[in-house]
């Protein structure tokens, strides 16, 4: 921690990073406009005392649009991130530990996953879950009749972790698993060995928490590509759809009217970027931190 401490880029990062979770959980209950709330008479105002960044072509209040669009990328990325780490964790492990055969089979998939375009493969994968996952919520709404099936929201977010995983995960797995092949071969490992530890218990005791470093620090720039990958495919319409807001589809609706209402672009825009910057730096940060070598030098 103190190592981390003394990175003041990471430290702001951090602070930043935190401060945005505590807006998107706390912030709603407090705002004065809801995020959904139309002023027709107050269309395309600029930001002021009253709204902080202005109102949209509905009138509507921007920055209680941000944090609520806080919300939705954050949920997106924690989850998507979460998932992929688990499948790379898993498949990296079994593929690094196990060798041979095992090994060459997961890394070829692994390979063929990351061959396929990024977006491409995240475009028609939505593309073909979405009908599914809609006759799906139909059939769930009609057969108990809880409204909760017609909200989008978490059909929309469901598919982003759903898509945006399956183009995220490989990256993880090649990570964890060079690591299990450098501390499969060390001397504390050989030592367990030698003692009759089971390889289970060897692999999820002494490897996996020796191992799972780097990915912490790939963790934190995972979590800036996630919102980032939430931003663009909302942005071009295959992502969380409006009114729900979300910084994607903000920036999408604010390039119709950036000429006359330049704030509409500019607000979602530099909260999406300074966010993505936080991230990056703080995963530097904890590179450096975790990483004893440069210390000792």
């Amino acid at each position: 921690i103190g190592r981390l401490m003394a990175n003041k880029l990471a430290v702001i990062s951090l602070v930043l990073i935190l401060a945005t979770v505590l807006i998107s959980i706390l912030g709603p209950f407090f705002m004065k406009y809801d995020f959904l709330d139309q002023d027709l008479n107050a269309r395309n105002l600029a930001p002021s005392g009253v709204h902080w960044m202005g109102t949209d072509y509905l009138g509507r209040d921007v920055f209680s649009r941000i944090v609520y669009g806080a919300r939705t990328a954050l949920v997106t990325a924690f989850g998507v991130v979460s998932v992929s780490v688990l499948i790379g964790i898993i498949l990296g492990s079994i593929s690094g530990f196990i060798g041979g055969w095992v090994d060459s089979l997961i890394m070829w998939f692994t390979d063929v996953v990351m061959a396929v375009p990024p977006m491409l493969l995240a475009m028609v994968a939505s593309v073909a879950l979405k009908p599914i996952v809609a006759a799906w919520m139909e059939k769930m709404y009609f057969a108990t009749g809880n409204t909760l099936y017609r909200q989008t929201f978490w059909a929309d977010i469901f598919l982003l972790v759903t898509v945006l995983t399956l183009v995220l995960w490989p990256q993880y797995a090649r990570l964890i698993r060079s690591q299990i092949l450098t501390n499969k071969t060390q001397n504390y490992v050989m030592a367990a060995r030698a003692l009759g530890v089971t390889k289970s218990k060897i692999l999820t005791r002494y490897i996996i928490p020796n191992s799972i470093g780097p990915v912490i620090v790939q963790l934190s720039a995972g979590l800036g590509s996630a919102m980032l990958w939430e931003s663009a495919f909302s942005f071009l319409g295959i992502g969380v759809n409006p009114p729900i807001p979300s910084w994607g589809n903000m920036i999408s609706e604010g390039m119709n009217y950036w000429r006359m209402s330049p704030h509409l672009l500019i607000a979602p825009a530099v909260v999406l970027g300074l966010l993505t910057i936080a991230f990056s730096f703080l995963g530097d940060g904890l590179n450096d931190a975790l990483n004893p070598r440069p210390w000792r030098d």
